[in-house]
């Protein structure tokens, strides 16, 4: 382990200064983003570019992009589109139930149709069951 000299001592006023120069720190531009987040970003143009209105491909998208050095496949371009079409509309049905999820809601309803479901195959399995204790005997009179 490394002794810290005098000259090394760290100051409660060069902690309280860090801190106060890492807080004002803003993140950092990143040069390479996701696919998806790429996508999110284009979503909008490629929609508006594979309406039918303008009828380009997703394919004909994807060799557009390539040219500019973004290699993505028509294919999962229309699946990223999929996806962000699908997480969006699950925020705007939840915010629409005032905050309450639909798969709360879909759950419980499950739950009692699962209850329900259980308690009719029980009742089935012991009528079943008691219909051929009835025949049992019938057959072993003959």
């Amino acid at each position: 382990m490394v002794e810290l000299k005098d000259s090394d001592q760290i100051t409660k006023s060069k902690i309280d200064e860090a801190i106060k120069a890492l807080k004002e720190q803003k993140p950092k531009e990143r040069e390479d983003i996701s696919d998806r987040e790429a996508v999110r970003k284009m979503r909008r143009y490629i929609e508006k570019l594979t309406s039918d209105k303008y009828g380009y491909t997703y394919d004909e998208v994807s060799e557009m992009l390539k040219g500019l050095g973004i290699n993505l496949t028509g294919s999962r371009i229309k699946y990223l589109i999929g996806e962000l079409k699908k997480s969006s509309r699950r925020r705007h049905k939840t915010s629409d139930n005032g905050g309450s999820s639909t798969s709360e809601n879909e759950a419980t309803e499950n739950q009692s149709a699962v209850v329900g479901n259980s308690e009719a195959e029980e009742a089935l399995v012991k009528d079943t069951t008691d219909k051929r204790k009835k025949q049992q005997p019938v057959a072993q009179e003959q």
